[in-house]
């Protein structure tokens, strides 16, 4: 025989009415009543709790921080970033290049300058010899209408001389000045009573320079 269940539901307790202090009035059941806190077992009251709440996945987070102010689908956003890396790198290419442009027009002219004075010092023993003869030449007819052969000579020195200082080079006798060993080279120290010490008072040979770089210093006599 089946006996009946019994109803295990449990039910609400009532609150005990707590006791009024000594000297006041007694609760009455209606202001207990209204006072009361709901039942925490009565469906839909309370909040939820931290523990019942979902938490988001970490991946989500990161890239919620990671992500742009503007969104990671923002074409703008991501249209101004790329014309910034662009622009960068324009900028830095156009760096290289002004270097690398200058840095070869600065070689080139090197090499250029390098190839003519090669040149041109083959050339100066030959330059020395015209002068020298031309000096002969002008001391023998000292006095007298130079002749053709000897104005010749001198229309062939200055000729030589012209195109020589087209490409930059330069004769320099420097009679006169104070002695500069840099460019000049002396060949024997003597005193003169005209001169200062340290002037230099003859010139035995010219010396030549290439775009202000000394090709062959002049040979000098300095005095003492």
């Amino acid at each position: 025989m089946t006996r009946p269940s019994k109803d295990t539901t449990t039910k609400p307790r009532s609150a005990a009415a707590p006791r009024a202090a000594v000297g006041e009035e007694p609760f009455t059941p209606e202001e207990f009543t209204a006072a009361a806190p709901p039942d925490p077992e009565a469906p839909g009251v309370g909040e939820t709790s931290f523990s019942d709440a979902e938490a988001p996945p970490a991946g989500a987070l990161r890239e919620a921080e990671a992500a742009p102010a503007g969104g990671a689908d923002d074409p703008v956003s991501a249209a101004e970033a790329r014309a910034a890396e662009y622009l960068a790198l324009a900028q830095r290419t156009k760096a290289d290049f002004e270097n690398y442009r200058r840095r070869a027009a600065r070689e080139t002219a090197l090499a250029a300058d390098r190839g003519i004075g090669k040149v041109v010092k083959e050339l100066l023993p030959s330059l020395d010899h015209l002068d020298l003869a031309l000096r002969h030449a002008e001391e023998g007819d000292a006095g007298q209408e130079p002749s053709e052969l000897l104005k010749g000579i001198r229309l062939v020195q200055e000729e030589l001389s012209n195109a020589l200082a087209r490409v930059g080079v330069e004769a320099f006798s420097p009679e006169g000045e104070p002695f500069d060993p840099v460019e000049q080279e002396a060949m024997a120290q003597q005193p003169v009573e005209s001169a200062e010490s340290g002037t230099v008072v003859e010139v035995y040979q010219q010396g030549y320079r290439l775009n202000g770089m000394v090709l062959r210093p002049a040979r000098v006599v300095v005095a003492a």
